[in-house]
């Protein structure tokens, strides 16, 4: 386990049991949010495996959703 430049916390998979280890990480430019500002993981989520979202109306910014509509489109 070691610190990154931008004081990112890095584990390595000797450090984390696979199931805690992503296969991808990637930069977003916004992640949607709840009106009280919490992450909408559920949102993302059923965007990732295409389904429709549920509740828009909860979020203070769906905008984002469209970038991860984008990222699990088969290529």
């Amino acid at each position: 386990m070691h610190t990154a430049a931008g004081g990112f916390l890095i584990l390595g998979r000797s450090d984390a049991t696979l199931r805690h280890v992503p296969a991808r990480i990637l930069q977003v430019p916004d992640i949607p949010r709840t009106r009280s500002g919490k992450i909408s993981e559920l949102a993302v989520r059923q965007v990732l495996h295409g389904r429709a979202v549920e509740n828009t109306e909860a979020l203070a910014n769906p905008e984002p959703l469209e970038h991860f509509r984008l990222l699990s489109a088969p290529d």
